[in-house]
């Protein structure tokens, strides 16, 4: 399926939150496979189609290899990082620190 067919598809807001979530480095594809229904392949095709080349080529170098963007690849159990300085919310009130 191509880009443009994809986006058809999905609303302006759904394509903005898969680019977001394309951009992210520690989102997988298969966060975006889950949430939206559209596979890796399909995830990349939307991404040509949306961005303009010289972006398309920086994400396309930036994502490809990188082991956090593969479940499969990934080394680790949780792939949620919280820094330690985040603050917590706790009952609708800020918690200090």
């Amino acid at each position: 399926m191509k880009g443009s067919a994809i986006a058809k598809k999905l609303t302006v807001r759904e394509i903005d939150r898969i680019i977001e979530m394309a951009w992210e480095d520690r989102t997988p594809f298969d966060a975006i496979t889950i949430q939206f229904g559209i596979s890796e392949a399909e995830t990349i095709a939307l991404m040509r189609y949306e961005m303009k080349s010289s972006s398309w080529r920086m994400w396309r170098a930036r994502v490809q290899g990188r082991s956090t963007k593969h479940r499969a690849l990934r080394s680790f159990e949780v792939g949620r990082h919280k820094c330690s300085r985040q603050r917590q919310i706790t009952f609708n009130n800020i918690s200090k620190r």
